[in-house]
């Protein structure tokens, strides 16, 4: 996926946090330790540094959500974390997303933290980031969804 392509999928899942712009995507894919796993409904982008991964970010087109991309997706992010030499991975989540938290605790997260007023919602308002954390080297389900290295 173009970072045009992340960036326009990004606004469509997201208003708190706020979007990415392609120039954010753009650089991030350039970063040294990042990667892409994508499928045609949507995409996780990862990050490693040292034997820790950091989802920074996963979106699923809105009309294709609940119907198990995202697991999908976290697998794949997982699978290459693993590959990456990750032993652990580590995300934030808006405490107001229900839905993407019970995704994480379905895939075997556990909070570990809270970054209290981390986001801003576009009324100003202030809400927390809750840390998740899950470590790599215990066994989850693989689908064989493909990934691509930036």
């Amino acid at each position: 996926m173009t970072p045009a392509a992340l960036a326009a999928l990004h606004t469509l899942c997201f208003k708190t946090p706020r979007p990415w712009s392609e120039e954010e995507f753009a650089a991030f894919q350039q970063s040294a330790g990042v990667f892409l796993c994508a499928r045609d409904a949507g995409f996780a982008l990862g990050r490693i540094m040292l034997d820790e991964a950091e989802l920074l970010t996963i979106a699923v087109d809105p009309d294709r959500q609940r119907a198990g991309h995202g697991r999908q997706l976290m697998h794949a992010y997982e699978a290459e974390a693993r590959i990456r030499g990750a032993t652990t991975s580590f995300l934030e989540v808006s405490a107001e997303n229900d839905a993407a938290r019970a995704l994480y605790e379905s895939c075997g997260y556990a909070q570990v933290g809270r970054r209290r007023g981390y986001y801003r919602s576009p009324d100003g308002k202030r809400i927390d980031a809750l840390v998740f954390s899950r470590r790599l080297d215990t066994s989850s389900p693989r689908d064989g969804v493909a990934s691509a290295a930036s």
